[in-house]
């Protein structure tokens, strides 16, 4: 502060001293003006006389011979140089007061002038107080002698006598638009061991040099840098290296040019000064706040390390110090149609493992950290930084596989694939190509490559084992010839198999194909032989079919021929088929009705039998049993005209049998003859009455019982 309030006092005296000289110049100058002002009368004097002379002579020429003209000539130029002669001494004295009066003010009054495209830089011979500069100072701040700090910008500048300054005069220093402008401090503070570029301190864009260095601005290179325009540099204190003398200072034009980044690429930034790496990490992290590397302090203050950079920059224009930032151009990562974008980084901040419980084959993270990202990259163009992450592609549509050697897809993960060599049951050696059709999800690609690392580990890895051994040894478990005849179920069985296995890898199989199968030559000899035979056997049957063919055509025709024969025994069999069906109708009718007719006279009866019994039931309840009974035969007889007392009653009083005999048959003659004329019944034969006859026996009390069979009038 002592310092900076020393320097304001000389600067005031510095300023009082300039003004007298300034007045005092002024006063000299009006002078001149003046002894100017008559020269310039004599001058133009002379002058006028010249023109009138001139005016006689080319009136008189106008009518003189040539000779006359050549005399006019000679007086004319004997005027001009006498006109010359006379100019010469009378600006003797003027000049000698031109001189004196600029002499004057620049010796006396220190009076130097700086143009509007310039700038002064002072050099101080000697100071009064005999202060030298400090050690290790190259600017002088105090008015010591030496440079010093401050220019002086255009105008008139009093006090620089001569004898005490020296004033240098620059041309103003000009960044042209699409430039940058680098700048070497030659005084300041050093710079820490630790870094390579002086730091950004307060100096007007460099323009102030006094600030610059109280401010504490580091000698040597600097971060900070110019930009377009027009600046008053103290080139004493700075070097300005432009892209017009960069190659005098070991350097490109081109570096000191605006930085383009072009369309569909990105640039990756290599930065020369700050804090090392870490150990373990190959790059430095993304520091905030210094726009995209165009404020390398802000860069530097907010830790940014040396070295390369995770962050990128974009496309566009970029202001950028080429000793802090080295920029690498590189194409944009292209995901093309059909595939994603696994990104495997080898940056960012430590892993946490997203993937879950189920997957325990690997890790994956979240964008950002380090490790495979959970989510891949989908078609489409990606500002990545592919010197610290790698993008492996992953194809998600279907890709075919060719187990051949005839046969390449564009993809090129099956260039080493070639045909499998077989061995049958039979101890055939053969060889056989397969196709196999795989598709990986989009999301269940950052699993494979946590799982395997690379598309090309799949096919190497998984696809071709599984493949291969399936094949192997399914073909041990067949003979070569039913291996051939019998493809398309090893074909399905191939396909179950792999789409089986592969689903444990997150790949999904979607069909495998078995293509050219070549057994030996003896086999296919025997196969071509038995191929023959076989064709011979099918012609054979051909013709065979063709005479059949020709007999079914004769038969046919003779059929044709009696076709109305033939029709007419149709409709004679159709209508007796019909009649007899009628007839079994009929048939089957009667009998339905007769059996519906005994069914229900046999429930009559039923009904009858049920209600007479009912009846009967009541009447035993109603009389008892003997009653009941008695009731009924009584009925009986008198229903059925039976008559109690018979006709002729024979019968003995003498114990004799034979009288009582004759008298019955007597008795017997005599009723028919009656009654063959009561009823004129002209028949001959003889009515007997049912009237059994038997020999009287005696029961135990002496009485001779009597039976009668009683006829009725139905005899």
């Amino acid at each position: 502060m002592k310092t900076l309030q020393s320097y304001s006092g000389k600067r005031k005296s510095s300023k009082i001293v300039r003004l007298v000289a300034s007045v005092a110049a002024m006063a000299v100058a009006s002078s001149v003006s003046i002894a100017s002002a008559e020269v310039n009368k004599s001058v133009n004097q002379i002058e006028y006389n010249n023109k009138s002379g001139n005016v006689v002579t080319s009136a008189t020429n106008a009518k003189a011979p040539t000779v006359e003209e050549n005399q006019v000539s000679s007086v004319k130029t004997l005027n001009n140089t006498q006109l010359q002669m006379g100019i010469g001494w009378g600006l003797i004295p003027v000049i000698a007061v031109g001189g004196l009066v600029i002499f004057v003010p620049l010796f006396f009054g220190g009076l130097v002038v700086i143009g509007e495209r310039e700038v002064g830089i002072v050099v101080k011979k000697f100071a009064l107080s005999k202060k030298g500069l400090p050690a290790g100072r190259l600017i002088a701040l105090n008015g010591e002698a030496g440079l010093q700090a401050d220019t002086l910008a255009p105008g008139w500048h009093w006090g620089y006598f001569p004898w005490q300054f020296s004033v240098k005069k620059e041309t103003v220093v000009v960044i042209p638009q699409g430039e940058i402008a680098l700048i070497v401090a030659a005084d300041g503070s050093q710079v820490p061991p630790e870094r390579i570029l002086g730091k950004i301190v307060e100096s007007d864009n460099f323009q102030d040099a006094r600030k610059f260095l109280l401010n504490g601005g580091e000698k040597g290179r600097q971060i900070g840098f110019l930009t377009a325009g027009t600046y008053r540099i103290n080139t004493a204190l700075f070097k300005v290296i432009t892209a017009h003398n960069a190659s005098q200072h070991g350097m490109r034009a081109e570096q000191l040019h605006i930085h383009q980044i072009e369309a569909e690429k990105v640039g990756i930034v290599t930065t020369l000064d700050g804090s090392p790496i870490r150990a373990g990490e190959i790059a430095g992290h993304t520091i905030a706040g210094h726009d995209n590397f165009q404020n390398g302090q802000r860069f530097l203050d907010g830790g940014g390390q040396r070295g390369l950079q995770e962050q990128v920059l974009l496309s566009g224009s970029w202001n950028l110090n080429p000793w802090l930032v080295n920029v690498e151009q590189v194409p944009m990562t292209e995901i093309p149609i059909g595939y994603v974008g696994v990104v495997i980084s080898f940056v960012g901040r430590e892993q946490e493992d997203v993937s879950g419980a189920s997957f325990t084959h690997g890790q994956l993270v979240n964008q950002g950290h380090k490790g495979v990202w959970v989510e891949p990259l989908y078609p489409g163009k990606h500002p990545l930084n592919t010197k610290v992450m790698k993008v492996e592609l992953v194809p998600t549509t279907n890709i075919v596989l060719n187990f051949t050697d005839r046969i390449m897809g564009q993809h090129g993960y099956d260039s080493k694939l070639t045909a499998l060599k077989l061995l049958s049951f039979d101890g055939f050696t053969f060889d056989l190509e397969v196709f196999q059709i795989i598709h990986i999800g989009a999301s269940d690609a950052p699993k494979v490559i946590s799982r395997l690392g690379s598309m090309q580990n799949v096919i190497d890895q998984v696809l071709r084992p599984i493949v291969g051994n399936y094949f192997r040894n399914s073909a041990q478990e067949y003979t070569i010839l039913d291996f051939l005849t019998a493809r398309s179920e090893r074909q399905v069985e191939a396909s179950e198999y792999v789409k089986s296995a592969l689903r444990a890898y997150d790949v999904q199989a979607v069909d495998s194909l078995i293509g050219l199968i070549t057994p030996p030559a003896e086999l296919m000899h025997t196969l071509t032989e038995r191929k023959i035979a076989e064709e011979q056997r099918k012609t054979y049957e051909v013709q065979q079919m063709a005479q059949t063919q020709r007999q079914q055509l004769v038969r046919e025709t003779s059929l044709a021929d009696i076709q109305d024969s033939l029709v007419t025994s149709e409709e004679g069999v159709k209508i007796a088929q019909l009649k007899a069906n009628a007839r079994i109708q009929e048939a089957t009718g009667e009998a339905e009705a007769i059996k519906l007719k005994a069914i229900a006279e046999a429930e009559g009866i039923r009904a009858t039998g049920n209600a007479k019994a009912e009846t009967y039931r009541a009447g035993v309840e109603a009389l008892g049993e003997n009653g009941y009974t008695a009731m009924q035969m009584m009925q009986i007889v008198g229903e059925s005209n039976v008559r109690l007392i018979p006709d002729i009653l024979v019968g003995s009083n003498s114990g004799s049998g034979a009288n009582g005999l004759v008298d019955g048959l007597l008795s017997m003659i005599l009723w028919n003859q009656t009654s063959t004329k009561q009823n004129g019944n002209t028949s001959t034969q003889p009515i007997y009455p049912r009237v059994p006859v038997m020999a009287p026996k005696q029961n135990g009390n002496g009485n001779i019982p009597l039976n009668i069979d009683i006829p009725t009038d139905n005899h």
